[in-house]
């Protein structure tokens, strides 16, 4: 097996550990704010599942704007062409969620007629009229597209682990 030394660069990884901690925090609330019913928790979750979403958008902007500039290391060679395909694809899905399905979550609020305050510091302003049976729908495929997500985030984790313990390869020792 070739094993690939190149590390990503400082920022890169840290834009990816921001990310991960991010998301592994975010999808967790988010699956349980709708579980409960009602009260200060339910409220705490929204808030935090929405300001999350937020950053992760900016974040996956500068990433992606970070990662045309800054190109990773390839892949080793002998990892078969159906593997490589399925990581290329896997990483496309990743990027287009985090900036496709928290932007749905947003339309989806101002539809609803709830606001979106950013820990906070700001309110994102409604883009849409308030329209509950709209905002039911984007809810729904937000729901849909997240528990995809949380799929590709998972085979994302286990392909990791696979080039960490079984192949050793170096593909996951240049992201830590």
């Amino acid at each position: 097996m070739a094993e690939v030394n190149e590390r990503y660069s400082l920022i890169a990884r840290s834009i990816h550990w921001l990310t991960a901690l991010l998301v592994l925090s975010m999808v967790p609330a988010g699956l349980i704010m709708i579980r409960i019913s009602g009260g200060p928790l339910q409220n705490q979750l929204f808030d935090f599942h929405r300001s999350v979403g937020v950053v992760l958008m900016i974040l996956t902007v500068i990433r992606l704007a970070y990662r045309l500039t800054h190109p990773p290391a390839p892949l080793p060679a002998d990892i078969p062409p159906v593997q490589q395909l399925a990581a290329k694809a896997t990483h496309v899905f990743l990027y287009l969620f985090l900036l496709v399905n928290p932007f749905i979550g947003w339309v989806a609020t101002s539809a609803y007629g709830a606001s979106i305050s950013v820990f906070g510091v700001f309110t994102m302003p409604a883009i849409v009229a308030k329209d509950r049976a709209l905002a039911e729908q984007l809810f729904a495929v937000h729901e849909i597209l997240g528990l995809l997500f949380t799929a590709a985030v998972l085979m994302h984790i286990a392909a990791a682990l696979y080039h960490g313990i079984i192949r050793r390869d170096g593909v996951l020792s240049r992201m830590v």
